[in-house]
């Protein structure tokens, strides 16, 4: 027997929409996933426990708030990517199904939280990730910080890989974020330079650039790594490019994976990228001299993020 649950008006004005910004955008068409993007539905035992303890732990994962298609296979292995800071985001970026609103204050037993779960979790690479703060002075630098320091404590020998927003126009707070430095400092360009206005209208693509040029400059001996979507009307020579600029910044690790449109007000799909395509970008990426490169239709930043730092310490390792 089901039971259907009749949302109120008064229910329906408590909640406030989940992407006001894009609710006066006409809707574009959602093209249907060819074979090779389609993923079974979770329902393990083992995603249960992981979906309990993150809720036991008031936790946020952008699994679940981005509508990650690997959530079904990552969490029936314990992998959970933590997104601190909360679940609203001060950015609108045109992809993104992450919400969009005024965020709440920071919550400050966050970091102890995080470094429980994943010691709970037994993880032996954890990835955090979080909302864009543009609200706070530093951007959430510090608390970044305080929760690299809480799984330091409670759990030495997991690595650690940090996701961070672009810290636009916050002065000083990646070098404040770096003296806790992560294994991995990641940061998203997401797009070529060309389709940052309608796709990442609050960023710039040279200043996420420095960024990461930056994080390696702070701590030359740990990993840096950026990731891009394609299926926005992007074209490989732009690609290419934007792997010339990641490799002159000194970034090690590159992930490429195939935009999927959450709804029919987001940023429209051109078109699904082949899997012999994907593989084209890898060999050609590689041959830039990347330490590590994932590029497939399902790849997303954090995707077998464990195996994948392994493999770039041992490519380190082979170059001397």
């Amino acid at each position: 027997m089901a039971i259907v649950f009749d949302q109120t008006d008064k229910d329906r004005r408590a909640e406030p929409p989940r992407h006001p910004e894009k609710a006066h955008r006409p809707d574009s068409p959602v093209l249907r996933k060819p074979a090779w993007i389609r993923v079974k539905a979770p329902g393990s035992p083992v995603y249960s426990e992981t979906q309990s303890i993150v809720r036991a732990h008031k936790l946020n994962t952008v699994c679940e708030e981005a509508g990650c298609p690997n959530i079904g296979e990552c969490w029936t292995h314990r992998h959970a990517t933590m997104m601190i800071m909360g679940d609203t985001c001060t950015r609108a970026c045109a992809f993104c199904n992450v919400k969009t609103g005024m965020p709440a204050p920071l919550d400050t037993e966050e970091p102890e939280n995080v470094a429980r779960a994943v010691e709970k979790l037994g993880l032996r690479h954890v990835v955090i990730t979080s909302v864009d703060r543009d609200d706070l002075a530093d951007g959430g630098a510090e608390h970044f910080s305080r929760t690299i320091t809480a799984i330091r404590r409670t759990s030495p020998g997991t690595t650690i890989e940090i996701l961070t927003p672009d810290f636009l126009r916050k002065p000083g707070a990646v070098e404040a974020l770096m003296q806790t430095p992560p294994d991995v400092f990641n940061h998203n360009l997401e797009t070529v330079p060309r389709l940052y206005l309608s796709i990442r209208p609050g960023a710039r693509y040279y200043a996420s650039l420095r960024l990461l040029e930056r994080a390696k400059e702070l701590d030359p001996k740990g990993f840096t790594k950026s990731g891009l979507m394609v299926g926005l009307g992007e074209t490989r020579e732009e690609i290419m490019q934007v792997m010339d600029d990641l490799r002159a910044a000194s970034v090690d690790f590159l992930t490429i994976g195939q935009y999927l449109q959450p709804s029919r007000k987001h940023a429209a799909l051109q078109r699904f990228w082949t899997p012999d395509e994907f593989k084209a970008l890898e060999s050609i990426a590689r041959a830039k001299g990347f330490l590590m490169v994932s590029a497939s239709p399902l790849t997303r930043s954090s995707y077998h993020a464990d195996a994948d730092f392994a493999e770039m310490k041992a490519a380190r390792m082979s170059r001397g």
